[in-house]
């Protein structure tokens, strides 16, 4: 029996991030034995923060990349976590009001929208995250935006974009997520405001 090209890269994604997911644990254990023993400075700052960063990184990887089942489920604390790690070391900061637990399919597609902010946001800014009843809001807000509508413009009709690079990747899985959430994206693109809802 054939498998589906689309469930074998979520594994692939999710083998990925496994194979990781210790080693990094174990970089950021030694971080936290060195700040223990060793005066503070700034350079153990600078690698303890870019640790917590790339764990985060990884772990939002294996959740918007990797394998998912509809029945799954995955607490708001997680997922604050995830972007608490995110805002360290990186010029984008992270504000949010999440539910206590939210699906795993929610949260994927949430954590692939993130991405396509962070893509909309390279010179930084505030994302902040909102759940409200059963609708998710993403406000970006930045001194400019970088929105190439050759990846945005499809996807609240639910239309991947044509050639997405590596780095865009997530733009392609977006309308996917859509349909299989049942969920419609609205958008408002602005010179400094971004305002995605789901």
């Amino acid at each position: 029996m054939s498998q589906n090209p689309h469930d074998l890269a979520a594994l692939l994604g999710s083998r990925i991030c496994h194979d990781l997911i210790n080693p990094l644990g174990a970089i950021g254990n030694g971080v936290e034995l060195l700040r223990m023993t060793l005066p503070a400075s700034p350079e153990l700052d600078l690698i303890a923060d870019s640790v917590a960063h790339a764990q985060a990184r990884i772990r939002m990887f294996r959740i918007a990349f990797g394998t998912v089942r509809e029945e799954q489920r995955i607490s708001g604390r997680e997922i604050g976590s995830i972007l608490e790690g995110l805002g360290k070391g990186g010029k984008l900061r992270f504000a949010w009001s999440l539910p206590i637990e939210v699906s795993r399919q929610e949260a994927k597609l949430l954590l692939l929208l993130v991405q396509c902010c962070e893509n909309a946001m390279p010179w930084g800014g505030v994302l902040s995250i909102a759940h409200e009843g059963v609708e998710w809001q993403l406000s970006g807000q930045a001194s400019r935006l970088k929105i190439d509508p050759a990846l945005w413009d499809g996807l609240p009709q639910g239309e991947p974009p044509a050639n997405p690079s590596p780095a865009e990747v997530h733009f392609a899985l977006v309308p996917q997520m859509l349909s299989d959430t049942g969920r419609q994206l609205t958008m408002q693109l602005e010179d400094e405001l971004l305002q995605l809802s789901f």
